[in-house]
């Protein structure tokens, strides 16, 4: 299998600098599972390729535990040695490494100098075929050319073979290409040379970090990185979010909130929220608590005042959300045992997670509402099933009393976030069914002044887990929440 780099960057033998391979030389390099080598086929100031070639021990692989069982004869025959696989990968992170992490002695003003790029995989099999590919590529800006192999060519009648070489281009870094050619290329086979663990997630973030979270294939190319396995694609994905960069001065107050707050100032809503949640909580008598979706820390700091929360657990999918919640906390200047008490996580509520289970009980604080229909399914069964705790503290803006309000227009949400906003109705409703389907019970507060036709600005519900029903782990399955 083979990989070509090649740069029309004056002067264009620069390239050598950046790889950290002269181009006077053929080298090779011993792999684990063969040899790599490198050597350039063209020189100039005008133009320069330099190419990795892979010479697998088929041999090798054959006697090794990682050898081909997918079919009968998978042990003799297989395009393991000639398609560009996960070998390639771990042949780009060791050949080219220092490349692959940004640095360059002899000339350093390269690394970040975007040139003009192009890399030819030789032999590509590609699950989905060309769609797949330029779904991978193109969004990262690449001009993407195929070229399809038949099967045979003396019998074209047999059509074409899972097989191509792909030319990617682009006017970019060689830390950047390199980083997305590391990542995507074990995508495109699926069938990873080596075991597949925890570790591997943290390879994913670390080479996806810039790039992976804003891509839309996002889950697949996380599905298909980690092998298909449940656990791990639900772990990475839950920490690639996309973080929208704020405008000048909106770091702490962006400007979807400050219109929210502009309508809930008058009456102090947000206060009379904090403390009516946290009546509730203290009512339980809730020694461990979770905050879900703990956004800038604001329960968080009334939570720290009372000495019955031992310990608090804030999660929020927003990083920006848990730097200011850190900030505004001051968790380093607080004394240990009050700065030990609290803890807070990146997370999404999208996926189960083992770190929310155990809790006394959970508050979720103008949360639901952000959620299209299929991910507040998601949600329900990440918290009610699998977090489960005693008690559950959620609330939601009540869309009746939004008449209320003479500077929010007819038939518009009070955030432009909001997926939705239900009445009093259709709000008893769902909490009813989650009750029923979780094992819980469930009591209404309203929370605000109360309007004699259209009710408070805010419902709250409060869940308690009935004692003699259970929900069995074993129903989780693909599909809802995966």
């Amino acid at each position: 299998m083979m990989l070509t780099i090649a740069t029309t960057q004056r002067p264009a033998n620069d390239l050598g600098y950046l790889l950290h391979k002269h181009p006077d030389r053929f080298q090779s390099f011993d792999m684990s599972f063969g040899k790599a080598h490198v050597y350039y086929p063209q020189v100039g100031p005008d133009r320069c390729v330099a190419c990795l070639l892979l010479d697998v021990d088929a041999v090798g692989m054959v006697r090794g535990r990682n050898h081909d069982h997918s079919f009968l004869l998978g042990q003799y025959v297989n395009d393991r040695p000639y398609v560009a696989s996960s070998f390639m990968s771990v042949a780009i992170s060791q050949v080219f490494g220092s490349a692959l992490q940004g640095r360059c002695k002899d000339r350093p003003e390269l690394v970040a100098t975007p040139i003009p790029l192009e890399a030819r995989l030789d032999v590509v099999s590609v699950r989905g075929g060309e769609p797949v590919l330029r779904a991978m590529f193109e969004p990262l800006g690449y001009e993407v050319e195929v070229v399809r192999h038949p099967l045979d060519e003396k019998f074209p009648e047999w059509g074409e073979s899972p097989c191509c070489t792909v030319t990617v281009r682009k006017t970019t870094t060689l830390r950047e290409l390199l980083t997305h050619l590391y990542v995507l290329i074990p995508v495109f086979d699926t069938r990873k040379h080596y075991f597949v663990g925890d570790d591997e997630t943290e390879k994913l973030l670390a080479k996806g970090e810039g790039w992976l979270a804003g891509h839309p294939q996002r889950e697949e190319i996380a599905r298909r990185y980690l092998r298909f396995q449940p656990s791990l694609f639900r772990m990475a994905l839950s920490r690639l979010v996309v973080e929208e960069e704020p405008g000048e001065g909106e770091e702490d107050t962006p400007e979807k909130e400050r219109a929210e707050q502009s309508l809930e100032n008058p009456l102090s809503l947000n206060e009379q929220r904090l403390m009516t949640v946290m009546a509730a909580l203290r009512s339980t008598g809730a020694k461990r608590v979770l905050d879900l979706g703990c956004g800038e820390g604001k329960l968080i700091r009334e939570l720290l005042k009372d000495r019955q929360f031992e310990e608090i657990l804030g999660m929020d999918v927003s990083v920006r959300s848990l730097e200011i919640a850190t900030r505004r906390l001051k968790l380093e200047r607080l004394p240990d045992h009050q700065a030990n008490r609290v803890k807070l996580i990146h997370g999404s509520l999208m996926y189960r997670d083992k770190r929310l289970e155990g809790f006394d009980a959970a508050s979720v604080v103008e949360v639901i509402e952000h959620l299209d229909p299929p991910r507040l399914k998601a949600f329900e069964r990440v918290l009610f099933e699998f977090a489960k705790p005693r008690t559950v503290v959620l609330t939601t803006p009540n869309r009746e009393f939004n008449v209320t309000w003479e500077t929010l227009p007819a038939g518009q949400f009070r955030h432009a976030d909001h997926r939705f906003e239900w009445s009093r109705q259709e709000f008893e409703a769902w909490a009813n069914s989650i009750a029923a389907r979780f094992g819980y019970s469930v009591r209404f507060l309203p929370v605000g002044p109360e309007h004699p036709e259209h009710g408070s600005p805010t419902q709250m519900a409060v869940f308690t887990v009935v004692a003699d029903r259970t929900m069995p782990a074993s129903s989780w399955h693909s599909g809802e929440g995966e």
